[in-house]
């Protein structure tokens, strides 16, 4: 039998880390709000899509969850033009990106890393594991 990485599809987690500027909640989530709908309506391969807030509403978490890099780079390309809205209200921390991305996606997540606030962004791969759920880790 092969290895778990040779058996497993590949799919790819991000979890995006944000702090929120002063005075800009409101204005973030009506935002996320949109930018949530936009994703569901225009995208069909990411597994979910969520995003978290704090209880002092100082910091915001995305969590996305895509079948593979094709669903990342889509992602990023067709949703790339509303990242922008966000550019006066937040400041993009750090984004962990667990899997094997493709060079085009993680690309894509530096350029948006960039824009948001010149973000690290950090691959962490596959050692191994399993899942119960319909979603692989």
């Amino acid at each position: 039998m092969g290895s778990f990485r040779e058996t497993m599809s590949n799919p790819i987690l991000v979890v995006g880390s944000s702090e929120i500027r002063e005075g800009k909640l409101e204005e973030v989530k009506a935002g996320v709000e949109d930018l949530v709908a936009f994703v569901e309506a225009n995208e069909a391969e990411p597994l979910a899509y969520y995003i978290y807030f704090d209880e002092a509403g100082a910091q915001m978490t995305v969590v996305q969850i895509h079948p593979g890099s094709t669903s990342l780079e889509r992602h990023l390309t067709v949703a790339g033009p509303v990242f922008r809205r966000f550019a006066d209200l937040l400041t993009l921390a750090r984004v962990d990106v667990y899997g094997s991305p493709s060079e085009a996606a993680l690309e894509q997540m530096r350029s948006k890393a960039q824009l948001l606030g010149k973000a690290p962004v950090v691959v962490h791969e596959l050692h191994s594991g399993f899942s119960r759920s319909a979603v692989d880790p």
